[in-house]
């Protein structure tokens, strides 16, 4: 059977004659080859024989290389497409289909431009934080490349005093630069090279480390960086009796309040001897944002939530609330409580918005500034350190803008 078959095959091939142009695309082709499995190969006729002359005698290169025979014709490979047409049938073409030649075309035009595209933009650096250097570098640096401060700043970033106290010792005469008296807060000083007394006491050419705390605040205190018994500044005493221990031939910093609160008001304060930091912080252009717990005295009702959603005149400027929300009832507390969000930080804000409502207020207590809340197992009184995350959480964005 394989042998009629095959004797059949090559009687069709043998009869059939069509131009190479529609060989195919006939349809006797077709229909004769369409239930014969077959590989077709084509390939050039035979290259004609190649003549070698090869001799042994002595000659020059040249004359070796003067019948140099043509290399053989390269045989063409044949590769078939069965493609399916229109119709649905099945046919062979000598080239690839055209989506496939799109797609080769579409592939390589996008890796072209992604290629161009990644010569021209610049690698970006990977984001990192302040590079850290080691204690001889920052010394070398400030000995040699630190700029001068004015006096002011000097004194108040050593602890003598505020900037502004500090200004009124110099305008006083109390303040020497290289032994001779200074009146002038904006002459330009530098710590280690030049040496500076403030009331007959030499200044120290070390300066304190920069300091954070967040401190809750009890009740009955006041904001303030004087001698005070009632100055928050007196929750640091025990801190005080481990400086000269823990922090050996370093001045002792000068700490004080961001921004205030009220003598009746409790929760988180920042503390501080940082001034640009607490600048930044306490200004009214930050937005920093401040959460309050006001415990009321009597009912709360939706019309007292408008109104201080509205808002009020507090210093001459009408203030308005980011938020005011009822908080729920706890069983361990009788009275209600409201959650009110501020960003303005003025003098009185929460109480003047609580009042304009017709509510009598109870208490007060700060829970949040910014992205930091007060922890809850930190009691009144106490104060814990901030770490750099911390700073962070507290104000990221003020930081960064800066």
């Amino acid at each position: 059977m394989a042998a009629v078959a095959v004797a059949g095959a090559a009687g069709a091939i043998s009869s059939f004659r069509v131009s190479p142009s529609t060989l195919f695309t006939s349809s006797t082709f077709n229909r004769t080859f369409k239930r014969l499995p077959f590989i077709i190969r084509a390939s050039a006729p035979s290259p004609p024989p190649i003549d070698f002359n090869i001799s042994f005698g002595v000659g020059t290169k040249d004359e070796t290389l003067k019948k140099d025979p043509s290399p053989p014709l390269p045989t063409q490979l044949f590769i078939p497409w069965i493609v399916r047409g229109e119709d649905g049938k099945l046919t062979l073409q000598s080239t690839p289909p055209a989506r496939i030649l799109h797609a080769l075309a579409e592939s390589k035009t996008s890796s072209a431009a992604s290629a161009k595209k990644k010569k021209k933009e610049p690698k970006k650096m990977e984001a990192s934080g302040p590079p850290k250097h080691s204690k001889a570098a920052r010394r070398f640096y400030n000995e040699n490349f630190r700029e001068p401060q004015r006096l002011s700043k000097v004194l108040a970033s050593a602890g003598v005093a505020s900037r502004r106290s500090s200004e009124e010792l110099i305008f006083e005469g109390k303040v020497t630069v290289n032994g001779s008296v200074c009146k002038s807060p904006q002459t330009r000083v530098d710590l280690l090279k030049d040496t500076i007394y403030v009331n007959g006491n030499r200044l120290s050419k070390k300066l304190p480390p920069k300091l954070y705390f967040a401190l809750n605040k009890p009740k009955g205190y006041i904001c303030s960086s004087g001698d005070e018994p009632k100055s928050v500044m007196s929750l640091f005493d025990d801190y005080w009796k481990s400086w000269n221990r823990i922090n050996p031939g370093l001045p002792k910093p000068r700490l004080f309040t961001v921004g205030r609160l009220d003598v009746a008001t409790t929760g988180l304060i920042i503390v501080t001897n940082d001034g640009d930091f607490a600048q930044r912080m306490a200004h009214p252009s930050s937005k920093l944002s401040r959460e309050y717990i006001a415990t009321i005295e009597g009912s709360v009702n939706r019309r007292h939530l408008i109104t201080i959603s509205e808002g009020t005149l507090v210093e001459g400027i009408h203030c308005t609330p980011d938020s005011v929300e009822l908080l729920p009832s706890q069983p361990d507390m009788t009275r209600n409580r409201l959650r009110i969000v501020v960003h303005e930080g003025r003098h009185h804000e929460v109480r003047e918005l609580v009042k304009h409502a017709g509510l009598q207020l109870h208490s007060l207590k700060r829970v949040r500034l910014g992205g930091f809340r007060l922890p809850s197992d930190l009691g009144l009184g106490k104060h814990v350190e901030l770490k750099q995350s911390d700073l962070k959480t507290l104000a990221g964005k003020i930081l960064q803008n800066t």
